[in-house]
């Protein structure tokens, strides 16, 4: 008879029970794969326990910062971060058709005009352009890229130094408008931060990653002077001539907010940001890859923005809609997530200074085209938003008057 090696348990039972070698086999295989299953069972059943609390805690409660679900990379999207069916992105959406202005032009007596009312067709269609020769160097670009992703990727403890609730803080860290507080959250983090004059705000920024101030300070500074132009060519184009708010922007407004959208699980169940318009007179953006939204009003669906190399983005802001008495509407964007690769954008936002209030230009009010809007500052705006939730209203519907 063939020798077999016996379990322990077998072991005791073999002065009391003679079995044959092959059903001693087959008995210690049995006992070996029901544990081996029991085993797996309880190792499966503690993971999906495990799941099903992580879940139950993050069903309704928002993330404090340094805990939330984009910073922990969780593999699901929790309760907080889902947004309604009617508002869920696609995964292939349909790219939309934004005007393209050479920047280049404005310098050229030849096509000056030409490109003015290129920008006044985009304003008042689109509310957004691409320009494209606009004098910023490749090297600019990529450095401030670069430094924005270095700081993301900082410990929670070096990026906590900056954090706030506060809107009114000229520099802060989060992940939401009130971090912890917001019923509803989005997959992004953000370092905002004002730019100018440049040399009163600057102390204040970041000193790690240690190239940070340098790269994006110089990114700032050459955002401003497109800044500049543009509001002389978009006060032209309205025909109000292009020094008609000079002095006010040399002296305004300029915030710098650098986005982060970490890879999202499930992309199609959040998003970067809600539909927003900006608060400003308008926001010229960087971006490291596509994911911007804008909201085609032609058929009232959403179109993702084309991703032109070197491009930079201008969104027409409140602001200018208020000053045009309404000829030019702010742009209402939104920002889609991806699965596979980090997202950073870049957005400069231009205005009057934080108490100068923006009003509609009285050459463009008369008796066919009464005043559609109240007058507005930009900590008008911190003050509404700071009231609310970041999802909830439009400080655009607030200054409309109904006529």
């Amino acid at each position: 008879m063939q020798s077999t090696k016996l379990t322990p348990m077998l072991q005791r039972l073999s002065p009391y029970v003679y079995l044959p070698g092959a059903a001693m086999l087959f008995i210690r295989v049995c006992l070996e794969s029901v544990l081996f299953i029991a085993i797996h069972f309880f190792v499966c059943f503690e993971c999906l326990l495990r799941l099903i609390m992580e879940r139950d805690e993050s069903s309704s409660e928002s993330f404090p910062m340094g805990e939330t679900a984009q910073e922990k990379a969780f593999s699901h999207v929790p309760q907080c971060y889902t947004i309604s069916t009617s508002q869920r992105p696609g995964l292939n959406p349909e790219t939309g058709i934004v005007p393209v202005v050479d920047w280049a032009a404005l310098s050229s007596p030849d096509r000056r005009s030409d490109a003015i009312n290129e920008i006044k067709n985009a304003c008042s269609r689109s509310g957004c352009f691409q320009i494209i020769n606009h004098g910023i160097s490749q090297s600019v670009l990529d450095g401030a890229l670069e430094t924005a992703f270095n700081f993301f990727k900082l410990p929670t403890k070096e990026k906590a130094k900056f954090m706030s609730n506060d809107v009114h803080k000229p520099v802060r860290y989060g992940t939401s408008l009130k971090d912890g507080q917001d019923k509803l959250q989005y997959w992004r983090v953000f370092l905002k931060h004002y730019a100018n004059p440049l040399n009163q705000w600057i102390q204040q920024w970041p000193t790690n990653p240690p190239e940070y101030r340098e790269q994006m300070g110089t990114f700032a500074t050459e955002v401003n002077k497109i800044a500049a132009e543009l509001m002389k060519a978009i006060t032209e184009s309205l025909g109000l001539g292009p020094t008609y708010l000079t002095h006010k922007m040399e002296n305004g407004m300029q915030v710098m907010v650098i986005n982060c959208y970490p890879p999202c699980p499930e992309p199609t169940l959040s998003l970067g940001l809600p539909p927003h318009s900006d608060y400003s007179c308008f926001t010229i953006v960087l971006h490291s890859s596509q994911g911007l939204e804008i909201l085609d009003k032609s058929d009232d669906t959403w179109k993702v923005v084309p991703d032109l190399h070197s491009a930079l983005m201008v969104h027409v802001g409140d602001h200018i809609e208020v000053l045009s008495n309404g000829i030019y509407k702010s742009m209402v964007h939104r920002v889609a997530l991806n699965r596979d690769e980090t997202r950073i954008s870049i957005a400069s936002l231009h205005s009057l200074g934080m108490n100068e209030k923006m009003e509609t230009a009285k050459e463009l009010i008369d008796d066919e085209h009464p005043k559609g809007y109240r007058e507005s500052s930009m900590m008008d705006f911190l003050n509404f938003l700071s009231k609310r939730d970041i999802s909830e209203g439009s400080f655009i519907e607030t200054l409309k008057i109904k006529n």
